[in-house]
């Protein structure tokens, strides 16, 4: 039989935990990893190069805008998330399995409930059920949906059991939808279940006017019949804008679907979504059945002093992948400090703040990252989700109900712009060597030690006519002694280019220790001295004292 490319024939293999042992479902699934198989499966794998940042500006952008996507860091979050779901998935296959009858059971429940639609229909009454759920609360971008689409990445969603003729689904994800009602949730389900498996249920199952227990009832039949390990049901704030009827029977059904039908559920929601959970659900215990995550933004300071900060090492991880020709190697406290003070550690504002300021910085031709432009950024591009992040600051509840699902809308159309106005810069002269690989790497290499362009480039040429034999490592030092025979000219020469002045605009492109650059990122608040002495340029007479 012949199978989608994105499908997978099982491969059992014995996990070690009697409890799961001779449950097909169970034994083939994918192991059960280790943190560091864990932390590499769900890292973001980025294509950077230090030999493309004297890339031209157009190709340069297209490198930084793909951080949003390939950019993944995992956090001890992320760890806990994805033990709990491994947990979740393979306990909740213990009461359905294919070999003992126990899911016989369970599906001969779900076709009386279908065929009274009454949910609280059986034929077994005591099937066992070892169903979990978990609620997942965070602001939005604080990387509950994309962390969760990583770890469920970790499990084929679909495997074909060919001794059985079964096809599972080890998990199903579908969106609360709009108008938050049960019959658009199901039809959601239904159309999610038919694109992953190729069936037909949205017509059969959906289009027919059934009343709502019956579509509920059809929903969590289904949900045995493929052997869902996992239903995962995102932007479950969107209830609230129901009656609170609604609310609680759609809520009522969740624990339904978990208690008696047996399927682990995982609700994902913004803290608009808590209320639900903890006033107006009666069976609330059910979503604390392994816990209740709530996400906060990463915190700048851990709460043990003796342990790493996560800050620390997300930021410096991020920091690395900066296609700017005049790029800091190191993150000074002074830029980290003003990164958080913005972001407020919500990750998505992290990583978006990181990429405007670079694409910025590229269209600017400043091509570094300094805190005023982190700030001029802030104020232009993010100003959607100021509210947001200004609930975060004052640590406000209520504030950060309101706005917790405020998003960055329009994204593109921002990378857009930013794009369109590095198509504007005016392009540079051709380097004579330009089409020789070996001379820009030597060239590239060159710039990266402090040498000056216009001084390198004769040399360059100088190299490559002369002596193109040589290779590039011993092309290095002969290249540098003439560079500095060339620095050490005679006076006269001197002279005239020091009378070559530096327009005020061009001072944020010079080297950070220079006064001028300095002052070029002073704040109208902020006064010469303070800044001087915030880069350590005034000397302190009291310690040399």
């Amino acid at each position: 039989m012949s199978l989608p490319i994105e499908y997978v024939t099982a491969q059992y293999q014995d996990t070690g935990n009697p409890s799961y042992r001779g449950n097909p479902f169970i034994e083939a699934l994918p192991p059960i990893m280790e943190i560091r198989q864990l932390k590499e499966g769900l890292e973001g794998k980025v294509d950077f190069s230090l030999k493309h940042l004297q890339d031209k500006p157009r190709q340069r952008a297209h490198m930084v805008a793909a951080l949003l996507d390939d950019f993944f860091q995992p956090l001890s979050q992320h760890v806990l998330l994805e033990e709990r779901i491994s947990i979740m998935v393979r306990r909740g296959y213990v009461s359905r399995n294919l070999l003992d009858g126990s899911l016989n059971e369970h599906l001969q429940n779900g076709y009386q409930r279908v065929m009274s639609g009454d949910l609280q229909s059986y034929k077994f009454r005591n099937v066992l059920t070892t169903a979990t759920c978990l609620s997942l609360i965070g602001c939005s971008g604080s990387g509950k949906s994309s962390t969760l689409d990583r770890i469920l990445a970790t499990y084929p969603q679909v495997i074909y059991h060919e001794n059985y003729n079964f096809f599972q689904l080890s998990y199903l994800k579908i969106e609360c939808p709009n108008n938050g009602s049960q019959q658009s949730l199901c039809l959601n389900f239904f159309r999610e279940v038919d694109r992953r498996l190729g069936t037909n249920y949205e017509n059969t199952h959906g289009r027919r006017r059934h009343g709502i227990p019956t579509l509920l009832a059809l929903m969590s039949q289904v949900a045995n019949e493929r052997a869902i390990g996992v239903l995962v049901i995102d932007e479950i704030q969107r209830l609230k804008i129901r009656k609170a009827v609604g609310r609680e029977q759609m809520l009522e059904f969740f624990v339904e679907l978990v208690n008696t039908v047996g399927i682990p559920v995982i609700l994902v929601g913004t803290p608009k979504a808590r209320p639900l959970f903890e006033v107006e659900l009666q069976s609330a215990r059910r979503t604390t059945g392994i816990g209740s995550l709530y996400w906060q933004p990463m915190p700048q300071y851990p709460e043990n002093p003796n342990t790493k900060s996560e800050w620390v090492a997300f930021t410096n991880k991020l920091w690395k992948y900066q296609w700017l020709n005049r790029r800091d190697e190191v993150l000074t406290d002074e830029i980290r400090d003003c990164w958080y003070e913005l972001s407020q550690g919500v990750l998505d504002i992290v990583v978006k703040l990181f990429v405007l300021a670079q694409l910025r910085a590229i269209a600017s031709k400043l091509e570094r990252i300094t805190v005023k432009l982190l700030r001029s950024v802030y104020d232009d591009e993010l100003k959607p989700v100021h509210p947001m992040l200004d609930a975060i600051r004052q640590g406000s509840p209520d504030l950060i109900a309101k706005y917790s699902d405020l998003r960055v809308e329009d994204i593109d159309k921002r990378l857009l712009s930013l794009q369109q106005k590095i198509n504007q810069i005016p392009k540079e002269p051709e380097l004579p060597f330009g089409h020789i690989e070996q001379a820009m790497r030597l060239y590239n290499l060159l710039l990266q030690t402090g040498c000056q362009s216009k001084i390198l480039i004769p040399l360059v040429e100088k190299i490559f006519r002369e002596q193109p034999t040589l290779t590039l490592r011993e092309m290095m030092p002969l290249i540098l002694d003439w560079y500095d025979e060339d620095k050490q000219k005679p006076k006269s020469m001197i002279k005239a280019r020091k009378q070559t002045l530096i327009k005020r605009s061009d001072w944020p492109c010079l080297d950070s220790s220079d006064l001028r650059f300095v002052y070029s990122q002073l704040d109208q608040k902020e006064d010469m001295y303070s800044a001087m002495k915030d880069c350590h340029l005034v000397l302190d007479l009291k310690k040399v004292s």
